[in-house]
């Protein structure tokens, strides 16, 4: 296997990625889209997840490294809590939560993954 050189080739950044274009995807539309709290913080969350795995590749120090992981799975947590929440409003189907939060489930699973990978070196 080849080395990873950059975090665009890191599976779980790339999953990560498409998490950030379907929660935002499913904010845009009403009644999500006017919940003006509740879709910022899913938004925010959900580029968390994605900007904690670039910016824990590349740190210099493996504990920083790990460190900047364990939020990026942390905030794949809180979307899918913030999914049950726009569940229960009626702001999203039953099968559409269900979708998004096996998707942050997978990023989650990924990084964790990634976790040990870095815990083992």
């Amino acid at each position: 296997m080849p080395k990873i050189t950059a975090f665009e080739e890191l599976t779980c950044w790339k999953e990560a990625r498409t998490l950030v274009k379907k929660i935002y995807s499913a904010t845009h539309e009403s009644p999500f889209s006017k919940d003006f709290g509740l879709r910022d913080q899913i938004q925010r969350a959900s580029v968390s997840v994605m900007t904690n795995i670039s910016e824990g590749f590349s740190r210099y120090h493996r504990k920083e490294s790990v460190r900047f992981f364990d939020f990026s799975q942390s905030s794949a947590a809180e979307v899918k809590s913030l999914l049950y929440v726009a569940e229960d409003l009626g702001y999203l189907s039953n099968e559409k939560a269900k979708e998004l939060r096996e998707q942050a489930t997978s990023c989650q699973r990924l990084v964790l993954g990634l976790i040990k990978h870095f815990n083992k070196q």
